[in-house]
């Protein structure tokens, strides 16, 4: 069950601190609808990981659309890893 609390409970933020954990991060509301959320930086890291990741697949695969796709040998030779 998500972890929603009051943008103003950050009043006592110690509180709120203590309810992060990995995957499981506090939502505040403003005015009664969802502004921010507060994670873990075990997650933060790890969702921009995942954004940087997906963006260089985009751009491998816009690339192999534009310029056509390489065979698996090919990759390797490219690559430096081509079994003689």
């Amino acid at each position: 069950m998500p972890n929603i609390k009051p943008v103003s409970d950050l009043r006592n933020y110690n509180e709120v601190l203590r309810d992060i954990a990995v995957g499981e991060p506090v939502f505040l509301t403003k005015n009664g609808r969802g502004r921010y959320a507060i994670v873990d930086i075990e997650e933060y890291e790890k969702t921009r990981a995942v954004l940087k990741l997906m963006g260089a697949l985009s751009e491998g695969e816009q690339s192999a659309k534009e310029k056509g796709w390489k065979g698996i040998s090919e990759a390797e030779m490219l690559l430096g890893i081509a079994n003689g």
